[in-house]
């Protein structure tokens, strides 16, 4: 692949801070994949402009992105189906009857400990504590934007620290190539030091119990609290607000129930997904069948989990979950049989905009991988590093590509080839280094303006997605910036 050099940081830089400027993401969007295309046609912004459209067609080549796409829009239908069931009238009722729920620090600790106990998706995980949390945080007149960042921030970082998941699979897949015959024992042993992730936790649940907020967040809450406004005046939701103002059946009995079972299958089915996905990507590779039992015993769970396919399980749990809540509706005799197949065309248009900047999203990815952005600064670390800085310039730099590329498993494949050897030549601890890594990534994951968890937690929270990314950033640079002083003082210590 060509190198671009400098050049290549230039199409994410200007997605990212004309976004954060002008609040127009998807123009902003479309303008750094423009330029990456016109930098790769020889400055030509003819043929950039051709190059952009071929390139937002040749996101759905790729079957991942189609489903996650698909999955994204199918949210909407979910969602309109426990709306119109009376669902989350019935939840929140329930929710509001127990009495450490019934003040603002105990709506945000349900959202905090739900996204702690959910940690086998982190799509899945924003989705359930978006949903769950949502009605409620807007009856207590609490900012919809607090609760994009306590579900953002409880989402890749916990998926990391318990990675009992396709993300622990997943890097345990990459130390493995790299010759890491202990890879297992590496990840554990990186848990606790990966400090941004515990950290960005952790800061969530001090800011639940202190009244401090950054300025932009307190505007928010102060907006809400003393306005009433659950949106600011020119905000543009990631979900269309006539979904969420579905109004449900009348006269019947709103029941938690019609909620929480349709949550719960999505959520409880995503792990059961992974593994068969996983069995039958084993069974291609061998040729022949293998069952649970066989690959349990040969390579243990999380080998089965990191051949699974997480697009695939996510797009069959929430079928899964958008079947059993009409079947459940039917049966109660809430929803006609038209009105269900009404209310998922209905729900799934009212995500277009999601779709639409999850394309952009994908698209801008793909292109920063034709410019070779993310290998670009990686190989800034090549270079002669004193051994106590290790540390702190991988996870700047792992932190710096995944803000720029909005991908956490693209930084991972990156770093990793490049952090292991680096670790092992200058001796220092591998799994302070690869907890350098992950946390990196983590922090683009959970920040980025094009990261699909970071515009995931913007839909679940029905909020402003610029939005989202300004009230939160301040507490992930903080959570950053921690991290960076404590890999200094590991480094030091070596």
């Amino acid at each position: 692949m060509e190198s671009y050099g400098w050049l290549s940081l230039l199409p994410p830089l200007l997605a990212i801070g004309l976004a954060i400027k002008t609040r127009q993401v998807f123009l902003s969007l479309g303008a750094g994949i423009w330029l990456g295309w016109t930098v790769l046609s020889g400055w030509n912004p003819i043929r950039g402009a051709g190059g952009m459209l071929g390139s937002l067609v040749h996101v759905f080549q790729d079957p991942g992105n189609t489903r996650v796409i698909l999955f994204s829009a199918m949210v909407g239908s979910l969602i309109a189906l426990t709306q119109r069931s009376g669902g989350i009238d019935g939840f929140v009722s329930y929710i509001m009857n127990k009495e450490w729920i019934r003040r603002r620090r105990g709506a945000n600790l349900l959202a905090w400990m739900l996204g702690v106990v959910i940690f086998i998706e982190s799509s899945i995980k924003i989705l359930v504590v978006g949903s769950v949390c949502r009605p409620l945080y807007d009856k207590m007149g609490i900012s919809r934007e607090k609760l994009a960042y306590i579900a953002d921030s409880t989402s890749a970082p916990i998926c990391m620290l318990i990675p009992l998941n396709a993300w622990g699979a997943f890097t345990i897949g990459l130390l493995s190539i790299q010759g890491v015959s202990n890879a297992t024992q590496v990840l554990i042993r990186s848990i606790p030091l990966n400090f941004y992730s515990i950290i960005a936790v952790l800061m969530v649940l001090l800011f639940i119990f202190i009244p401090f907020d950054f300025k932009k967040m307190r505007q928010a809450e102060k907006r809400v609290r003393e306005e009433g406004k659950l949106l600011p005046d020119g905000a543009t939701p990631m979900m269309d607000e006539n979904l969420t103002a579905i109004k449900p059946v009348e006269g019947i009995r709103y029941l938690a129930r019609n909620m929480i079972i349709p949550i719960l299958v999505m959520s409880l089915f995503m792990p059961v997904a992974l593994i068969i996905t996983g069995l039958q990507n084993l069974s291609t590779e061998a040729g022949v069948a293998v069952g649970f039992s066989q690959a349990l015993r040969e390579g243990g769970l999380l080998s089965i989990l990191a051949e699974g396919s997480g697009s695939t399980a996510v797009f069959w749990s929430v079928t899964l979950a958008i079947a059993v809540a009409g079947l459940l509706y039917r049966v109660q005799k809430i929803i006609s049989g038209k009105e269900i197949f009404e209310l998922v065309i209905k729900g799934a248009g009212g995500m277009i905009s999601l779709a639409l900047l999850m394309m952009l999203a994908f698209s801008l990815g793909a292109t920063c991988r034709e410019l070779g952005t993310g290998a670009f600064v990686a190989q800034g670390l090549s270079g002669s590093i004193p051994v106590m800085l290790v540390p702190v310039m991988v996870f700047l730099s792992a932190a710096f590509i995944a803000f720029s590329t909005g991908t956490s498993f693209g930084t991972f494949a990156l770093m990793i080839p490049l952090a292991v050897p680096l670790a092992l030549d200058m001796g220092v601890g591998l799994p302070l280094v690869v907890s350098a890594v992950l946390g990196g990534g983590v922090f683009g994951d959970h920040c980025s303006p094009i990261s699909d968890t970071t515009i995931v937690a913007s839909m679940a929270s029905a909020c402003d997605h610029i939005d989202h990314v300004n009230t939160q950033l301040p507490y992930a640079l903080l959570s950053a910036g921690i991290a960076s002083v404590i890999y200094i003082i590991a480094g030091i210590a070596i």
